[in-house]
């Protein structure tokens, strides 16, 4: 048995989120994408602690389930987080870190969040943003609770990163120096993947996570944790700080390519330049001369000391997928959000959870529920068969599953209706 974890959301309380980004809504969709452990997100929100309390039951270990679902074996179950926005001076340079924060418990949110209060406004965003370093943030969550966990979060992203080219640093002990130790995991993030990662021999005793960020719900999922059996949140937070091959099985993946800081860029001018492009050309934008996003690509080049073809043996592997309405969008050539995608995404998660089809049904199972195409695209992606125009400077990356010779499929159990 295994366990799926999505451990970094948003709610409805958080800058450009949708509406429908609730516990009722995402437990929800958690079941039909076949994700057991969402985290709450942004329980340094007043309204959203409030929804915790009221919605939400401890099962122990850490883990709560809905109140109106706790006696369900397939109930939801939530580990209490936040994303926190730290924005400060240190080492004469002003640092923007996005860090991810976990708690055991109602009590440890709650001595956490007076602390957080008396340091600025928590109310204003689901994501606050305080003048607090990510060595403070630390500290504060270690003092609420010892079980508290932080996880320097989309570890590379140029703008609010502990690795960003923009205002982050170049190691952990530079950000957390003598609490260090505590930081036992980073998250890669959308523009980045575990293969990236390993090319720097630091982080080899740092565990990698992926989580989708999600602020809508059909975007939970794009990226999570594969874990061995039902753990709670201790023994999942034990296994993915062990490393333990055993325990955290793989880690499911954005093609890093269509992250939109992958290249370095300028989204205004249309430029896009790969690692070698930018050493060659400079960090100034060719067309207007401003200087050019540094991505993801190549700040972990910087920071690299392996090759790109370094071996990720002995380390978490992972599985890069698309998330199931995408290729339904494609193999029909309309938008993810018409109304026929959405009635086939419905008809197939029917008969089957999303992962389960994108991961671990053979391909005969997938042609007998899904439309002749769409199992094509599914089979596609599984072995990697896809064509990506990198993401830069905020622009996600295009991907392409089929070509253009192949036309979008004609026929199909549920192509009536599409709009």
């Amino acid at each position: 048995m295994r366990t799926i974890a999505d451990l970094h959301v948003h709610t409805k309380y958080s800058r450009a989120t949708s509406r429908d980004m609730t516990l009722p809504v995402m437990a929800k969709w958690a079941q039909k994408k076949g994700i057991d452990i969402l985290g709450t997100g942004d329980f340094t929100h007043p309204a959203h602690f409030k929804a915790i309390e009221k919605e939400l039951a401890s099962i122990g270990g850490g883990l709560f389930t809905l109140k109106t679902e706790a006696k369900e074996k397939t109930a939801t179950r939530f580990v209490l987080s936040a994303e926190i926005s730290s924005i400060y001076k240190q080492g004469d340079k002003t640092r923007k870190i996005h860090s991810l924060v976990f708690m055991p418990d109602i009590e440890a949110v709650r001595k956490f969040n007076s602390e957080l209060a008396r340091r600025g406004n928590i109310a204003s965003d689901g994501r606050p943003i305080l003048g607090v370093s990510a060595k403070e943030l630390l500290k504060l969550a270690l003092d609420a609770s010892k079980d508290a966990v932080l996880i320097p979060a989309h570890a590379w992203t140029p703008w609010f990163s502990v690795f960003g080219s923009k205002s982050g640093f170049d190691s952990i002990e530079e950000c957390f120096e003598e609490l260090t130790p505590h930081v036992f995991a980073i998250e890669t993030g959308l523009s980045s993947n575990p293969a990236m990662n390993r090319r720097i021999s630091r982080l080899d005793t740092i565990a990698l996570i992926s989580n989708s960020d999600a602020h809508s719900p059909s975007k939970l999922g794009r990226e999570a944790n594969v874990l061995a059996g039902e753990p709670d949140y201790f023994e999942m937070m034990r296994a993915i700080k062990a490393r333990d091959p055993k325990k955290f099985l793989f880690t499911i993946e954005f093609f890093p390519e269509e992250g939109k800081y992958h290249h370095d860029g300028h989204r205004s001018c249309g430029v896009s330049l790969t690692p070698a492009e930018t050493k060659k050309r400079g960090s100034m934008c060719p067309v207007c001369g401003k200087e050019l996003t540094i991505g993801v690509s190549s700040r972990v080049e910087e920071l690299s000391d392996r090759p790109e073809d370094a071996s990720e043996k002995g380390f978490i592997p992972s599985k890069a997928v698309i998330p199931l309405e995408e290729i339904i969008a494609e193999a029909f050539d309309k938008g993810v959000n018409t109304k026929g995608v959405k009635a086939e995404y419905e008809r197939i998660i029917e008969k089957a959870t999303e992962f389960e089809v994108l991961l671990d049904m053979p391909d005969e199972e997938i042609r007998k529920i899904a439309n002749e195409r769409v199992a094509e695209g599914v089979i596609k992606v599984r072995q990697g068969e896809v064509s990506i125009v990198p993401g830069f400077d905020g622009e996600f990356g295009k991907i392409k599953i089929f070509s253009k010779a192949e036309p979008p499929s004609p026929k199909g159990p549920s192509q009536m209706g599409l709009v």
